[in-house]
């Protein structure tokens, strides 16, 4: 099973990525949970969702605390928020950067694998907005080969309608620029 829990702040579209990936793993018929985490925080206030995909049905229904992968969607929450708290020895940190790498391991004092991408970049350069969702999922999926980039078309097109064209093309982007090291 895979563990995925996201970093965001409210409004930022952590709970939709959750959503996305979650239907896109069920497309390709696995297993998935997709669930936020928070109480009455406000627009803007650090976020937590988390999702979980297997090959079997999934039975756990608790907060993710050992993650394999930790996305942060707001790279401002460095340093906020413990982001790296239980990530697994041979975990995935996916990060929303323009830092270097050893800015980023630095900060965090983080030693394992980092997949980075300026995802607010390409966000406002095809969406004209920093609402980094679609971006970070689809550097999620070139780092951790979950699910096939082709299986998010459907959820984009039901979730965004006219405009997942270029929500696709921000997740492409994203999945073609993110470095991994």
């Amino acid at each position: 099973m895979l563990e995925v829990r996201w970093h965001g702040r409210g409004g930022q579209g952590a709970v939709t990525s959750v959503e996305l990936l979650a239907l896109a793993a069920i497309g390709e018929g696995r297993f998935a949970q997709g669930f936020p985490s928070f109480g009455p925080e406000r627009r803007g206030a650090p976020v937590a969702a988390f999702n979980r995909v297997d090959e079997k049905r999934i039975r756990r229904r608790c907060v993710i605390a050992s993650p394999d992968v930790v996305v942060v969607l707001d790279e401002s929450l460095i340093g906020l928020v413990n982001v790296t708290d239980g990530l697994k020895p041979d975990g995935v940190l996916v990060v929303n950067t323009s830092r270097t790498a050893e800015e980023i391991r630095k900060a965090l004092n983080y030693k394992g694998r980092l997949a980075m991408v300026d995802a607010s970049a390409i966000a406002v350069q095809e969406l004209g907005t920093p609402i980094t969702n679609t971006t970070m999922l689809g550097a999620l999926i070139k780092a951790t080969k979950v699910v096939k980039l082709a299986s998010v078309a459907a959820p984009l097109e039901h979730r965004f309608g006219r405009i997942a064209p270029r929500n696709q093309k921000a997740l492409q982007r994203a999945y073609d620029e993110v470095k991994i090291h």
